[in-house]
């Protein structure tokens, strides 16, 4: 039977969490009534995450496991759960139980009630994060909506509720690896929010520290807007108009004898002129960066097995897995 609901989880090195994950999210899916599954994604775990799914696998029938051949990252191990998910709605939801399991029945409901393509689960309340989480949060939120527009959610994050036709619209993108942060609001479809309180993380350590914080917000921008390309043009003029004021003034400045020698003037005027220069090529190499990815066009993801596979029997994952739906995204059997 197919499912009504797939929960897709993108982990890495959850080991801690995922017996609380299974002790929360199992009873509110079982209080559905429905046909349902949970699409664990293992983003290649090297703790003891692939046992602790393996055991729970042993008692839970609807979970279904899908590991990548390697640690490829949250976002391509997101686009792997929703690119294989059957479920006619779609959940995706962390492990570390930040965002509460007990929201999805009020987005499912929500959902079908106002036949709506996309929910989204808003933050109203993060007081458990720390002042630097929050703060660099709103600054993120308050860029990428002058970026996408208004109809970006403020305080949404990836957890979600999507229809079947939004799933299969997001995979029909090019993108090898999309930041849904940004593609889902931009593809206009009809959409609802249920608010919540974040809660601290159950237990481990976030996955997610400032470095990667840094990367998804530089990938947002560039993958998403031409913005900066936009700026560095407008910061070259300026400059431009900067040297030709300079120029004139020196000019002047020679005509009526009242030139004074020192290094300090050039030495600043050139340190300006440089720093502008060496950040538009640094705007300019990160433009260059993501079309010499996309036209490597390498997947973003390798799934190396599937439990829902017709050999989800064996742990090796040895015989090529069939994408449930159409996806660019190859598979390669394990050698």
């Amino acid at each position: 039977m197919n499912p009504v609901l797939s929960v897709v989880i993108p982990m890495y090195n959850e080991e801690l969490v995922l017996p609380l994950l299974a002790q929360r999210l199992r009873p509110v899916l079982d209080g559905l009534g429905e046909p349902y599954e949970v699409v664990a994604v293992d983003d290649g775990s090297a703790d003891a995450t692939p046992a602790v799914l393996a055991g729970l696998r042993r008692s839970w029938p609807e979970l279904r496991v899908i590991r990548l051949r390697r640690n490829c990252g949250h976002q391509a191990a997101l686009a792997a759960g929703i690119r294989s998910a059957f479920g006619d709605y779609l959940v995706s939801i962390d492990a570390d139980l930040q965002d509460p399991p007990e929201v999805i029945p009020e987005m499912l409901a929500k959902a079908r009630a106002g036949g709506l393509d996309v929910v989204y689960g808003i933050r109203s309340d993060r007081t458990t994060d720390t002042a630097f989480k929050r703060g660099t949060a709103g600054l993120y939120y308050r860029l990428m909506r002058r970026l996408v527009g208004r109809q970006m959610p403020d305080q949404a994050g990836d957890f979600r509720l999507l229809s079947r036709a939004a799933v299969d619209a997001l995979s029909e993108l090019p993108e090898q690896a999309p930041v849904y942060r940004l593609v889902v609001p931009w593809l206009g479809l009809p959409s609802g929010e249920v608010s919540y309180a974040r809660e601290r993380r159950a237990a481990g350590e976030t996955k997610y520290p400032l470095s990667k914080m840094v990367k998804l917000t530089v990938d947002s921008v560039t993958s998403f807007s031409a913005a900066p390309l936009r700026l560095a043009t407008w910061l070259g003029l300026s400059v431009v108009a900067l040297c030709v004021a300079l120029a004139a003034a020196a000019v002047i400045a020679f005509a009526t004898g009242s030139v004074v020698p020192g290094w300090a003037s050039t030495y600043l005027v050139v340190l300006f002129i440089g720093a502008i220069q060496l950040v538009c090529l640094g705007v300019l190499g990160e433009y260059v960066a993501q079309i010499y990815r996309t036209l490597q066009a390498r997947p973003a993801y390798f799934i190396g097995y599937d439990s829902a596979a017709p050999d989800s029997g064996s742990s090796t994952g040895r015989r090529q897995i069939p994408a449930p739906r159409s996806t660019s995204h190859e598979q390669v059997p394990r050698s």
